[in-house]
């Protein structure tokens, strides 16, 4: 089975992700610090918060693809480290730079990984445990899809929270990348 149509469209995702991001922080920059914290009655309060969940979901899932038995070179050292006891809306970096230095490092590493991943692992079974402790196993890509819509997920509620800010992150369409 030619598996290149599902890994090269994990490789547009990953490519999107970057992308998207780069915008997205660039139009957070241009509110100062307090703004971006400010609690506007999202999912996780602000954008710093919404960004940082975003991050948190990024490495957790990142460790779980990574604990497969598939060597990740581009997974490995700390990138990855969650402090103990982190939960889906801590706050892993207060600061903005050391955020937005996070999200780079992620984006170059899940691109990296996706483009060296086996051509048949997103085939193969998944087991995990979520974040509840309940065991899961489920095959690759159908974590992998959620793992590059729950990004599309939260950077929209970003968007529609600098949108209320008077910021325009232009176009974000998945299709204006083709």
């Amino acid at each position: 089975m030619d598996h290149s149509a599902l890994l090269d469209n994990y490789r547009f995702l990953a490519g999107y992700n970057r992308w998207f991001n780069q915008r997205l922080y660039a139009a957070c920059e241009q509110l100062p610090d307090e703004e971006r914290k400010r609690d506007r009655g999202a999912f996780f309060g602000s954008i710093h918060g919404t960004l940082n969940h975003l991050v948190w979901g990024d490495q957790l899932w990142l460790q779980r693809f990574a604990a497969q038995g598939v060597a990740f070179p581009a997974l490995g050292g700390r990138l990855l480290a969650l402090p103990e006891g982190a939960v889906h809306e801590t706050i892993l970096y207060s600061e903005w730079g050391a955020l937005r230095a996070q999200r780079e490092q992620l984006d170059a590493a899940i691109e990296a990984w996706v483009r060296d991943m086996p051509p048949d692992f997103p085939l193969q079974t998944m087991r995990y445990a979520n974040s509840k402790g309940v065991r899961r196993e489920h095959p690759v890509w159908k974590a992998l899809t959620h793992f590059f819509n729950h990004q599309t997920h939260h950077r929209g509620q970003v968007t529609a929270l600098l949108a209320q800010a008077g910021i325009d992150p232009g176009v974000t369409d998945l299709i204006a990348l083709v």
